[in-house]
């Protein structure tokens, strides 16, 4: 999706959108995977009514997005030589989700009582402009929760809510394929979830 059809959505322009997300609203927009729910991690109200739109249970901890590599150094997070292959690989930024630890303490108080966190970089340039003016994002698949696929377009998406976000970017239909997951707080890391990234690419890269 290009910046121009991103905008021309809704008329909701990447800053208009970061705007909504600093305030403590929720968004539902597009992604480079699935259609997605984003809050500011630093508004509590807003992270809690992300899992009440989903009626996701709050033990489950929600993914973060981030623009960059470089933000993950307020995290605190163990960065060992595995997940570091991924992070500079071509797979990154893109649809790979990399789950780490801390060490020992995550810095960030959001993170506390965390023992990970999965995290991931979009391949989505507007995405990506919105999160360089918002810093990290808590970013969930927009599905109630225990659905196995989340609806590729808006109208489907707020019909299976519990309720409605303070802000609707509708990108029309969404290719829909999950990201793939791969657990490097394990020892050895362990791919959890497969998506367009083949089992091989990834087993290459973490045995290098």
């Amino acid at each position: 999706m290009t910046e121009a059809d991103f905008n021309h959505s809704l008329k909701k322009s990447p800053d208009s959108i970061a705007e909504c997300l600093l305030a403590g609203g929720v968004v539902l927009l597009p992604t480079d995977t699935v259609y997605g729910l984003a809050a500011n991690p630093a508004h509590e109200t807003a992270v809690k009514r992300i899992f009440e739109l989903k009626s996701r249970p709050d033990r489950v901890n929600l993914p973060i997005m981030v623009a960059s590599v470089n933000d993950l150094k307020v995290f605190g997070v163990d960065l060992h030589p595995a997940a570091m292959r991924l992070f500079n690989s071509s797979l990154v930024p893109g649809d790979l989700t990399i789950v780490l630890g801390f060490k020992p303490e995550p810095l960030l108080p959001w993170l506390k009582g965390r023992s990970e966190c999965a995290i991931r970089i979009p391949d989505d340039e507007p995405l990506l402009e919105i999160l360089r003016k918002t810093g990290p994002l808590l970013v969930t698949s927009a599905n109630r929760h225990g659905t196995p696929v989340t609806p590729n377009n808006v109208a489907d998406i707020l019909a299976e809510l519990n309720g409605t976000p303070d802000m609707v970017v509708d990108g029309g239909i969404v290719e829909n394929i999950p990201s793939t997951i791969v657990n490097c707080h394990a020892d050895p890391p362990v791919i959890e979830r497969t998506g367009r990234i083949s089992y091989e690419t990834l087993f290459n890269l973490l045995h290098e």
